[in-house]
């Protein structure tokens, strides 16, 4: 096997472990979106999938959870959804994704264990490349409904709006890192298939020799 698959798996891998971390800490940080206000100067809001948040200028922080999942926002409740979604498909992605790697020795060298980890590896980048569009959606939709509303003109201008928080550049992050590892995992099946395609083949010949009972063989490549 060519070294260049190799670095592929591993960069894949790589990159999908720390896509499913920045999708673990997007989902649980309170920072989707900031507030602050000059009525209230010691104080701002963070807004978060599940909970709010209330920083005050020494550093207190308090924070509230939701009181009912029912009465959430569509626009939250819908962020949730596919925040958990994305992070079971990431981690899916990772339990096919390296036992499908030709450096970890999960399987005996057979032809058919051979397929089989070639399987479970475009599996694995298929499912982050599945995590990665799941994990930008509900960012950029949520972005989106910020943008629109920053720049409502309906509303006062004294009226504080929500601005972009941490999480939603970490939770960018996190699709693109999916999208990339995905993209490595499947570049490195399609390598591996072109080269056993290119590799010799070898066809065992039999040559019986007049005269003698005993039977040589001999292998040819072709």
């Amino acid at each position: 096997m060519e070294p260049s698959i190799c670095v592929l798996e591993l960069l894949g891998v790589l990159f999908s472990g720390g896509a499913w971390l920045c999708s673990l800490a997007t989902t649980l940080m309170s920072t989707w979106l900031t507030l602050s206000t000059d009525l209230l100067p010691t104080e701002s809001y963070e807004l978060g999938l599940w909970e709010t948040c209330v920083v005050q200028e020494l550093g207190a922080l308090e924070c509230r959870p939701y009181d009912s999942l029912l009465g959430l926002p569509p626009d939250i409740m819908l962020a949730r959804i596919l925040m958990c979604v994305t992070l079971a498909a990431g981690l899916l992605a990772l339990l096919l994704a390296i036992p499908g790697m030709h450096v970890v020795n999960s399987c005996a060298g057979r032809l058919e264990d051979l397929r089989c980890k070639r399987a479970m590896k475009m599996a694995g980048g298929a499912l982050c490349l599945v995590a990665g569009v799941l994990g930008l959606i509900p960012v950029s939709y949520i972005a989106h409904l910020t943008v629109l509303r920053y720049f409502d003109e309906s509303l006062p201008e004294l009226l504080p709006r929500w601005e972009f928080g941490d999480a939603l550049f970490c939770g960018w992050t996190a699709g693109v890192l999916h999208l990339v590892a995905g993209t490595l995992l499947l570049t490195s099946c399609l390598c591996l298939q072109k080269e056993n395609c290119n590799s010799s083949i070898p066809i065992p010949l039999v040559r019986v020799q007049p005269g003698r009972p005993s039977i040589r063989t001999r292998s040819e490549y072709v």
